[in-house]
């Protein structure tokens, strides 16, 4: 019986050893695969984010939002420090097969008021709905000509969210034409002034990691052939 007593009982140590080694496998499989998912998702927010703004299509429809500006082609982007407005063909549920949308980026603060978020909306874009986000035009001293007025972008409950817990998300266009008047220069503003070169989202995370990815600044080309009556699909 003494013996059969110290057999069960080095049978049950093993046996609570091995299932301590397996929890601790569990549990570093567990983080690992929680890394790799991490890192996919900043991998695949940053190459959605690149090929939103590479899609940028030249799009200029008529300005509807005020009475008797009809007959108005305005150029649709709305360049600003925090919001921006363009027509891409790139659709995040479609991808490069999709139609045409509207998108919106807006950085707003972020959980709790810790840091901040980049969101996107998309709209599906048409002439006449573009048009309606032109709500006038006003005088710009600076460019002494007459550029349109957007409304405020806002967040809502179909916005997604591109990257989230940022100590900072900054907008920035190279435009200009290259004259000593008006040189080619990266601008925190661009609304009015044409079509830019590049644009450059600027990030930085909240709290460092060196074991993940982090997201990093995104700086995009832009190659104004595109056209709203084409359909662009993946080859």
């Amino acid at each position: 019986m003494i013996e059969v007593l110290i057999a069960v009982t080095l049978l049950s140590l093993l046996t609570l050893g091995m299932l301590l080694v397996m929890r601790v496998g569990l549990m570093a499989y567990s983080k690992i695969n929680d890394r790799l998912m991490d890192n996919r998702r900043v991998t695949g927010a940053q190459r959605v984010l690149q090929d939103e703004l590479e899609g940028l299509i030249p799009a200029t429809p008529p300005c509807l939002g005020q009475e008797g500006l009809g007959a108005l082609n305005f150029v649709f982007l709305q360049a600003e420090p925090q919001q921006m407005r363009m027509v891409s063909a790139f659709s995040l549920q479609e991808g490069w097969r999709g139609h045409p949308q509207i998108l919106e980026f807006l950085v707003i603060p972020g959980k709790d008021g810790a840091g901040v978020r980049l969101l996107v909306n998309e709209i599906p874009y048409s002439p006449s709905v573009a048009g309606r986000f032109c709500m006038g035009v006003a005088t710009d001293d600076n460019l002494g000509a007459r550029v349109p007025v957007f409304g405020a972008v806002a967040s809502g409950p179909n916005s997604f969210i591109l990257a989230d817990q940022l100590a900072f998300c900054r907008f920035s266009y190279l435009s200009g034409t290259g004259t000593p008047n008006n040189p080619v220069m990266w601008r925190p503003a661009a609304t009015g002034r044409g079509w830019p070169q590049a644009i450059r989202i600027e990030m930085a995370p909240l709290e460092p990691d060196p074991a993940r990815l982090q997201p990093i600044t995104v700086t995009a080309p832009l190659y104004l052939q595109r056209s709203v009556d084409m359909k662009y699909e993946d080859k």
